[in-house]
């Protein structure tokens, strides 16, 4: 069935079927650039459905850890064909509940497609190791394994591609899930969840419980037949998703907050970093883990970019992001947008300048959105709140730096770590910042923003627990390692001892 024709009442997705919820509650997805728009309800799930939903991918966990993965690749590698035929209508529904403007939620289902023919490939590159044996007739090798069943948390900015990050992985390397995305973004979940569906996935092996933290997050966490965690969210929950799957050692990865940075040195081309700048600062409103919410600027060009800066963030267009020659879309959420304007006012109250921006766009076309102003502080110095705190919004502040040294310095001492970013013509300060700045990424003449599929993405410090999306990272999170020695001596061999002798 065609998800444009869709009724707006959605439900669960459990053992294969669409079903509703035990709590009989809904929650409202409302269209943040106009919230008298109700994109549809959905359910208010609790810890009946979740404990629904984990029986069903434990059961299924029996059959599809024995499917061939080369088997388990090809049901991906149709998700892929139908999500690339798929991709405007379901852009589209993303920018309807989500806000952001067209060409990235295209970009969102392009990251999603990506992910998937990724994975799809993975079905026939599950590599272990063979290696010789220290003793004589012995067979010795490595082989990956699913983990089980797998409890996905989603956030609601990219409501597609976060999702696929998590699933395609889990389901290629053998294991069953059970997603659990916001409840500000849950359409394009249940677009993807839809498409696997029809892809062929068996019954059970992807289940989705849609609602809110404490009613359906929380039980999921705590579900005893849960093996894996992936988290991506604020670092706060982050700490409470790690806490409840100490207990039982469960596998945990988690995926958090970032307060990225982008380096301007005075041999810059200062053009393109002012593109970088918009670009991170200002795409998706500001509201990524990427974000570039600070830009340190060498002192010899300071004016220069401020200026130029400023001048940009003042022409970007602000509305829906349904319009084509919309730049920025709103907040996600009535609640974001009081977050933002609290920044705004502890900025004023350090003795940031704001150079532009700042304010809350309301009447008109704004009247029932959640949109603000691109705002920029300047003269900032590295130790206030707005510059060290992950806002979530379009809102960045400028540090001028007179070295290197001080600019990794600046860069280095805030307590996140996702991405840095730096603009330079000099071979070696490239170098100097890709060794010494503490961040799971950097880029060189580029954003802080634009990973791409097929190589690690995640961070350190408290943005991350060491584990990455992506690529084979992913693989490796979503398998564990078993080894296998096969001796054919027909006599008892006792590994070092003997082989000592």
């Amino acid at each position: 069935m065609a998800t444009a024709t869709a009724p707006k009442a959605f439900k669960n997705f459990i053992n294969g079927e669409w079903v509703e919820s035990r709590s009989g509650k809904v929650i409202e997805d409302r269209n943040p650039a106009n919230s008298s728009e109700l994109v549809g309800t959905f359910p208010a799930s609790n810890a009946e459905d979740v404990n629904l939903a984990v029986a069903a991918a434990k059961n299924a966990y029996k059959t599809w850890r024995l499917t061939p993965a080369p088997k388990r690749a090809e049901i991906l590698y149709r998700a892929a064909e139908i999500l690339v035929k798929r991709k405007e209508e379901f852009a589209r529904e993303m920018t309807r509940e989500m806000g952001k403007v067209l060409a990235e939620t295209r970009g969102d289902v392009q990251e999603a497609i990506d992910m998937t023919y990724l994975m799809a490939g993975e079905g026939r590159r599950q590599f272990g190791q063979t290696t010789p044996s220290e003793l004589p007739n012995k067979f010795a090798m490595s082989v990956r394994t699913p983990v089980g069943v797998a409890a996905l948390i989603t956030p609601w900015n990219f409501p597609m591609a976060i999702p696929s990050w998590k699933a395609m992985p889990a389901l290629v390397t053998g294991n069953t899930v059970v997603i659990k995305p916001a409840e500000d973004t849950p359409l394009s979940t249940y677009n993807l969840v839809q498409v696997l569906n029809e892809a062929g996935l068996p019954p059970g092996v992807l289940n989705v419980v849609f609602g809110d933290g404490p009613g359906a997050g929380a039980p999921l966490l705590n579900n005893p037949d849960t093996n894996l965690v992936s988290f991506t969210g604020s670092t706060e929950v982050g700490r409470i998703v790690s806490e409840a799957c100490a207990p039982s050692f469960k596998k945990c990865h988690l995926e958090m907050g970032g307060k990225n940075i982008i380096i301007v040195m005075d041999d810059a081309n200062l053009d393109l970093a002012i593109d970088g700048a918009i670009w991170g600062g200002f795409g998706t409103t500001g509201q990524r883990c990427t974000a570039a919410s600070r830009v340190a600027v060498h002192k010899k060009i300071y004016a220069a970019f401020v200026e130029k800066f400023v001048a940009r963030a003042r022409s970007l267009r602000v509305g829906d992001g349904l319009d084509p020659a919309i730049d920025m879309g709103p907040s996600i959420s009535e609640q974001q947008l009081k977050t933002v304007r609290s920044y705004v006012e502890i900025g004023q109250k350090e003795g940031a300048k704001l150079a532009t921006g700042g304010h809350r766009l309301e009447g008109g076309a704004y009247a029932r959105g959640w949109f603000h102003e691109p705002t920029i502080f300047t003269d900032c110095d590295p130790k206030m709140r707005v510059a060290k705190e992950e806002i979530f919004g379009p809102v960045v502040s400028v540090v001028p730096f007179d070295t290197i040294a001080q600019a990794i310095e600046i860069a280095n001492g805030i307590s996140y770590g996702l991405s840095a970013a730096i603009y330079t013509r000099n071979i070696n300060h490239a170098f100097l910042a890709q060794r010494d700045l503490e961040t799971g990424i950097v880029y060189v003449n580029a954003p802080t923003i634009g990973a791409e599929t097929h190589l690690p993405f995640g961070g350190i410090k408290n943005t991350g627990n060491g584990h990455r999306e992506s690529g084979e990272a992913a693989v490796d999170f979503y398998t564990e390692w078993k080894t296998i020695y096969i001796d054919y001596s027909d006599r008892l061999q006792r590994a070092q001892i003997d082989n000592a002798e």
